[in-house]
């Protein structure tokens, strides 16, 4: 099974470093599962359950995505939103460095951790995680989320489906991740001391709220630099 190798480079104000190794799945850009043995409470299943988790606490007993993000979240806890952080995202063909705030860092690093947790509500955003861009503008997030879904759309019309080439069921998707949002909100509020934490996954459903709302808007400022290609349809 091939890997996708993938490194988050903390540099925080005290002058610590916290570094996270991840590898993914290089087909399906999903995460090994971490052990839910002595993983804190607020992991389980049950605890703040999202309203439309599919799984059964009696056959799944932690929250998949909140166990990833136990594993990372005590090296903030002392952060707070405002904080600034130098983040380094290696992979194996480069690296993209930013200084931005705590929160910002922490959006992008959870937003990947939770696509590739193995939750079956996040999981559709598992091609972005394959091909995860850290720190991306409203602009990039909109131009990758219609790149993404489109591609989808070209997959089930080449299995007979039929495409939804207007973005209609897009909002129904990101409504999905919306409830994920908020319960693990509510899950982080009673593991962690500081805001950055919590208010990285605001930020992440802040985003969620944006960009379907603002999707065909912001596509449309694009356009113009698609003319040579549509000039060739």
């Amino acid at each position: 099974m091939s890997k996708q190798r993938l490194t988050y480079r903390f540099a925080l104000p005290d002058g610590r470093e916290k570094v996270f190794a991840l590898e993914l799945d290089a087909d399906t850009a999903e995460l090994a599962t971490p052990p839910a043995e002595g993983a804190p409470a607020w992991t389980e299943l049950a605890f703040h359950q999202c309203a439309s988790c599919p799984l059964a606490a009696a056959a799944v007993t932690h929250c998949p995505a909140a166990l990833h993000l136990a594993a990372v979240i005590d090296g903030f806890a002392d952060l707070v939103s405002y904080d600034q952080v130098r983040v380094t995202v290696e992979t194996e063909d480069r690296a993209v460095s930013a200084t931005l705030s705590a929160q910002q860092a922490l959006a992008s690093f959870m937003g990947l951790l939770m696509a590739s947790s193995g939750c079956p509500r996040t999981a559709v955003f598992r091609p972005m995680a394959r091909f995860h861009l850290p720190f991306s503008t409203e602009t990039e997030t909109a131009y990758r989320v219609a790149s993404m879904y489109l591609l989808a759309q070209h997959f089930a019309a080449r299995d007979g489906g039929t495409p939804d080439i207007e973005l209609a069921s897009l909002e129904r998707v990101y409504r999905g991740m919306h409830a994920v949002n908020r319960a693990m909100a509510q899950r982080l509020r009673a593991a962690s001391r500081q805001d950055a934490i919590v208010n990285a996954i605001v930020l992440l459903d802040v985003n969620s709220s944006l960009v379907p709302a603002a999707i065909h808007e912001l596509l449309a400022e694009m356009k113009p630099a698609f003319a040579a290609l549509l000039a060739e349809s």
